[in-house]
């Protein structure tokens, strides 16, 4: 048997597994690299030490450091668009096919591509909050004020965007950052941090979409962080089929109904031709 006909053949499984029933969709940082921005984990993802709330919190140079990085890479984060995956799973919503989609990705682009109910489990880069008085500001104005404050940015050398909105920035101790407008607060996006925790609220709205569902889809997460296997262990306890497409190993292929190794705008694409009348 060929490697196309193994494809096939687990794409016919995947298929079988759905065919029928409102799929629930949990989606990774695999999803949006064919939309430019690169994964954590897979081929080619640069080695690097993720921000933690700690850290952020404690230490004013690496509070400097995270925001001199993020902000240059904010460039090339607000610019890049859904790819054939976001759009599939609108399709399924558009549909009726599915009640929603959980997303651990900060990009926004499940909601860019059409998804009405999207649940950012880890929050999004498009919005900053002050620790202080809960203040939110857009992304883009605040990226306006680091502009004015740092022109020094304008020469950079080349920025490498990071699956978090993240970038390399040399010299960052010469960034400077604002505080809260209303109260002089320390100003952080809206995102959970490495050593953060899902807020409850969100995390409930999440397990609302799953129990909605009859089935799980889950495309580009290793579910390495601890909020997709929460996610997975409610569809398991519910009996529902679990179809993972992701490139490589994730934690969950033992209890998948059906493991797709392949990317997951093609076969999120395929799936939908085959699903959806």
């Amino acid at each position: 048997m060929s490697v196309t006909d193994v494809q096939e053949t687990q794409m016919d499984a995947a298929a079988e597994a759905l065919v029928g029933r409102k799929i629930a969709f949990l989606t990774g940082a695999g999803v949006s690299t064919d939309s430019g921005i690169p994964d954590y984990r897979g081929g080619g993802a640069p080695r690097r030490t993720p921000m933690t709330i700690q850290k952020f919190l404690a230490d004013e140079s690496a509070r400097k450091r995270y925001w001199a990085g993020s902000h240059r890479g904010w460039t090339l984060f607000d610019s890049v668009v859904p790819n054939d995956g976001h759009r599939a799973i609108a399709r399924f919503e558009r549909a009726g096919l599915s009640p929603g989609v959980i997303t651990q990705n900060v990009d926004s682009l499940h909601g860019q591509s059409g998804s009405t109910r999207h649940v950012e489990l880890h929050g999004t880069m498009h919005r900053v909050i002050c620790l202080t008085c809960g203040q939110v500001y857009a992304r883009a104005d605040l990226a306006n004020r680091l502009d004015a404050l740092n022109p020094w940015l304008a020469e950079p050398d080349a920025v490498q965007i990071n699956p978090d909105g993240d970038a390399e920035v040399a010299d960052p101790g010469r960034f400077v950052v604002p505080d809260c407008e209303l109260c002089g607060g320390v100003l952080k996006p809206e995102v959970v941090f490495f050593g953060d925790v899902v807020p409850v609220s969100t995390f409930r709205l999440a397990a609302g979409l799953v129990n909605e569902s009859d089935a799980l889809v889950i495309a580009g997460s290793s579910l390495v962080v601890n909020s997709g296997i929460r996610i997975l262990e409610i569809a398991r306890r519910r009996a529902l089929p679990v179809v993972i497409i992701n490139r490589g190993q994730t934690k969950g292929d033992s209890r998948a109904t059906v493991k797709l190794d392949a990317g997951t705008s093609s076969t999120l694409t395929a799936l939908a031709s085959r699903l959806i009348r």
